[in-house]
């Protein structure tokens, strides 16, 4: 490829400057599984380590450790979605199908996206490092659509 040649292929394959569309798949990630986890077993031994009576405290801890184990288990029962963005005004996809309002948000390596689908219902996902290696996540915010301008606030006559 020569210096002057307008192909350019991203790390990942995924993608290539001159494409339209960027594909980035989500999955559910083993680092937050396991944060869950540990705060969950974390919730209960606090319960038995303050000074709350006994009788209280072990079904409270059980209750605490069971809300845990569920919450691990929804996330990890959670489908692998498919994400398409396109270039320019071209609706992004989810699952092949398209959706509105998606909005997406950085917060140090973490993406937070959010969407309306077909029902008008909010979906959400997030990206952790564990399921975004680095050259997804540069193509991610290179392919995003642009954040809404923000509005000017009408001006007041004195």
């Amino acid at each position: 490829m020569t210096p002057s040649s307008t192909h350019s292929y991203s790390a990942s394959g995924n993608c290539r400057r001159t494409s339209p569309r960027c594909r980035i798949e989500w999955r559910p990630s083993r680092w937050l599984l396991s944060a869950l986890a540990l705060l969950a077993l974390l919730a209960a031994a606090s319960i038995l380590v303050s000074e709350m009576p006994r009788a209280a405290a072990w079904p409270l801890a059980a209750a605490a450790l069971a809300h845990g184990i569920l919450a691990v288990g929804r996330e990890r029962a959670r489908p692998v979605r498919s994400f398409v963005l396109g270039a320019g005004e071209s609706p992004v996809l989810v699952d092949g199908a398209p959706v509105t309002g998606f909005d997406l948000h950085w917060r140090g390596p973490l993406a937070f996206a959010s969407w309306r689908d077909a029902g008008g219902r909010r979906q959400r996902a997030a990206w952790w490092p564990d399921t975004l290696p680095p050259a997804q996540r540069r193509e991610l915010r290179l392919a995003a659509p642009p954040p809404p301008a923000a509005r000017r606030r009408a001006s007041m006559a004195p």
